[in-house]
Formats: structure tokens, sequence, C-alpha cells
């Protein structure tokens, strides 16, 4: 596993619905502030690159220091009705990470969009709101110890 690792899932307006630090690094009292810092300004990047590539796994696309910032955007963008009208979310998981293992980083990203999608066919979550839900969190988790 990754020394340091944090996963961050970001929703429409860039509003992040799920956070969890994934590392097995001793915490520093800033760490989780200055990784929030790190994924939000790569946020920029991640926009322009989904634009110019059909990829679903964009691999590196920033650097701060020895962490790395992975990308994987959905396929395309999600779509669901809402009091009859059409909201578009476009989802984003990026794990900040100082490791070089891309096949694991890549199977992480994708097991963990089968797990949200799951997550999107329970009729008690509303799409794009914070994902609370401790068995998505334990299984978030469970594969990044298997992956990273």
């Amino acid at each position: 596993m990754a020394t340091t690792a944090c996963f961050i899932i970001v929703s429409r307006n860039d509003i992040p619905i799920y956070e969890a630090e994934v590392g097995v690094a001793a915490k520093r009292e800033d760490a989780a502030q200055l990784h929030q810092f790190i994924l939000h300004a790569a946020l920029d990047i991640v926009q322009d690159l989904a634009w110019t590539t059909s990829a679903m796994y964009l691999k590196s696309v920033d650097r701060f220091n020895e962490l790395v910032v992975s990308v994987y955007v959905t396929a395309g963008h999600i779509l669901y009705i809402l009091d009859y009208f059409i909201v578009e979310i476009k989802i984003v998981f990026m794990l900040l990470h100082d490791s070089r293992n891309d096949d694991g980083i890549k199977s992480f990203f994708q097991e963990v969009h089968e797990l949200y999608i799951k997550t999107l066919l329970n009729p008690l979550y509303l799409p794009g709101s914070r994902i609370t839900s401790s068995h998505f969190d334990t299984k978030v988790r469970a594969l990044a110890r298997k992956y990273l």
C-alpha cells in the first residue's frame, strides 16, 4: 500500500462527495488540509484534459513534491431526472499518492467506479449528494489495501 494516499470523489461544480485518507503514513496535523488543497488545485488540469481525450483513466495529471495526482473520470455524463428536470453530473475520481503502481491504481479506480454505480442504484441515494454509507467507505478502504 502507498504510504501516503488520499482518495476523493468530486461531483458537479467541483463539490467533493466522498473523501478518505487511505494511506498508512504517520498522520501529520495538517496533512488532510494539504491533501485537499493539492487535489482541488489539480481540478483545473482535469477539466482541460477531460475534453482532449476519450480515456477514462487519465493517469498522472499533476505532481506536488513527491506526491502524484492520478485521475479517473466517468465515461460520459451521468444524467438523472429530478423534479422533471434533467441534471447533468460529471464524476471525477482523484487519488493523491506516492506510489508508481499504475496497474493497481487503474484497477482501484475501476472497482470504485463499479461500487459508485451500485450506490447510484440505491433509491435512497440522491445522485450528487455526499456519500455517507459506512459500507461504501469500508469497501473503498478494502480496495485501497488490495490495489495501492
